[in-house]
């Protein structure tokens, strides 16, 4: 019973302790905002990343997948698959408009022949799109006034989602946002363009290379494509590269459309032409596959894998087709976070090492809770002589200021994740508030809190008390600086959405990351109290008494 009553009167008798809580506090709540701010980067990232692609990918490239629409249906039957859709997967070059005369901008680009519906379906595209009109007033309250979204016509989301120029019904082109160099981001992360040049506006001239399948160039084929609208995934390597046309379009350009299988070893007909030995049909470079709610890549990947295998043993099986899809060992069939590990897997790392790095605060608190336990003991060795001396175990008072140790890092640790979810629920209010002037009552109240701490030092000095006239002067000259610096303060914007690709900071905490730094602040407060309890626990009462 005596040692939870002394360490209770340890704790609430002295100040000492409060410092011991709120130095811990500082350290848990110092790993919790920033690891959280991490993760919400890599979270942000995998959702953005996740946009384009599903959960699931069958690739094959060059050569392509051929009968991919019964592939598709038989992904189909599958009760973890949602939808599935085929995909053309290249480069090319795209001309741009810009700027006036005939020496216009050419850019390379990664070339996406999509399916409208199916790739909705499988990615819901239309939420990526990002030259729409405001859905309703609110949306466009906030917006800013010169934002060209407000004025455009719900047409032009319609034309984006199905790849077709409104009036014309000619095939279309959507890019990524920062694929050209008229769209300028702002500070509120919205768009603007340059010099009247508005892409939807616009055509371009995108080149295509076909490779055949042995990997042979053949000759190059160009097409001019309306820009019927942008869109922005969040991965700004996305963003940057990538553009999106119909799925027949791409088809036809890389000549990967359907045709005839012609027997080339075989003498040729009378006419000249080589005999005909079947059907050649379409090919794709990828399916892309989106699972049902509740159900992980991982288990769809499988379910997929077992899909394609039975779709090539019976294409291989039918005579009538002779073209046969590629054996299910050469077929890349992964899920969306394997298919972009080379984006993720760097900033997931990134995130392990702050964790990691961050871990010395752990020392620190071990460090701080035994310097000032190994204080009290000292000062507290006669009350230690005492207990021994009426029959205190060294158990009891060892577990006196380990529980004492124990209390602190618990006490921090939960005041820490505490201060660390109010900043991060926060945070975008904050920064906001960085980014603007100081207001003026703000430096006004410093500078009165500043000479009201200097006349209390100067009554001190009066007085001759030593202490309250350093306590006053330092908190008059910290409040004094604190005033020039919210004078001197014109809005520093850290975050800045025009410079980094998202337009808000995470602010969500990470839990995981909150409750392993709580366990780590109590396990080594208590270490940090083991040495002087054990040197507590080691005292001779009769010494004590002794030099007491």
């Amino acid at each position: 019973m005596y040692p939870a009553q002394l360490a209770n009167r340890y704790l609430t008798s002295r100040i000492i302790p409060l410092i011991a809580v709120g130095a811990v506090a500082l350290c848990v709540a110092l790993v919790v905002i920033v690891v959280s701010v991490m993760s919400g980067f890599l979270n942000m990232l995998k959702s953005s990343g996740r946009t384009l692609m599903g959960d699931v990918v069958i690739n094959y490239p060059v050569r392509g997948l051929p009968w991919y629409d019964e592939l598709i249906a038989e992904i189909g039957k599958l009760p973890e698959a949602e939808a599935a859709t085929p995909l053309i997967d290249t480069y090319g070059l795209v001309r741009m408009p810009y700027p006036p005369g005939a020496d216009k901008e050419v850019v390379t680009a990664n070339v996406w022949g999509i399916e409208p519906r199916g790739f909705e379906r499988v990615t819901d595209f239309s939420r990526s799109l990002y030259w729409k009109p405001p859905k309703d007033e609110a949306a466009a309250a906030s917006m800013a006034p010169d934002d060209p979204r407000r004025v455009l016509a719900p047409q032009i989301e319609a034309d984006g989602r199905s790849l077709r120029q409104f009036g014309t019904d000619i095939p279309g082109l959507v890019m990524g946002i920062h694929v050209s160099i008229v769209n300028e981001r702002m500070r509120d992360g919205s768009y603007r363009t340059r010099s009247g040049w508005f892409m939807p506006d616009q055509r371009v001239t995108l080149t295509l290379v076909p490779i055949s399948g042995k990997g042979t160039v053949a000759e190059p084929t160009e097409r001019i494509f309306p820009v019927v609208n942008e869109f922005r995934s969040g991965v700004y390597q996305i963003d940057k590269n990538r553009v999106l046309i119909p799925l027949e379009e791409a088809q036809r350009m890389l000549r990967l459309d359907e045709g005839l299988q012609y027997d080339l070893d075989a003498p040729p007909n009378a006419d000249g032409s080589q005999p005909v030995l079947g059907k050649s049909p379409a090919r794709v470079h990828r399916v892309l596959v989106r699972a049902k709610p509740g159900v992980t890549p991982a288990t769809l990947r499988d379910a997929v894998q077992d899909a394609y295998a039975r779709f090539a043993m019976a294409a291989a099986a039918d005579p009538a087709k002779v073209v046969k899809p590629p054996r299910p060992e050469v077929v890349s069939i992964l899920t969306w976070e394997q298919h972009l590990r080379d984006l993720i897997g760097p900033v997931e790392k990134e995130r392990e090492m702050m964790r990691i790095l961050f871990s010395i605060v752990y020392l620190v608190c071990a460090g701080l809770v035994l310097s000032i336990f190994w204080a009290i003991v000292q000062e507290k060795s006669r009350d230690i002589g005492i207990l021994r001396s009426i029959g205190a175990s060294r158990p009891g008072v060892l577990w006196i200021f380990l529980q004492y140790g124990l209390v602190i890092g618990a006490t921090g640790g939960v005041v820490g994740i505490g201060l660390g979810w109010l900043v991060i629920d926060n945070i975008n209010a904050i920064h906001e508030t960085i980014g603007e002037d100081a207001p003026r009552w703000t430096w006004i109240l410093a500078f009165v809190l500043s000479v009201g701490a200097l006349v209390m030092s100067l009554r001190g000095a009066h007085r001759g008390a030593l202490l309250p006239t350093l306590l006053w002067l330092v908190g008059g000259v910290t409040m004094g600086l604190a005033g020039a610096g919210l004078l001197a303060h014109r809005g520093t914007l850290i975050w800045d959405p025009a410079v980094y690709y998202f337009s808000t900071i995470p602010n969500k905490v990470d839990w995981f990351t909150a409750a392993l730094t709580w366990v780590g602040a109590v396990v080594f407060s208590v270490l940090g109290a083991s040495v002087p309890a054990a040197k507590a626990a080691d005292i001779d009462p009769v010494r004590a008494l002794r030099y007491e």
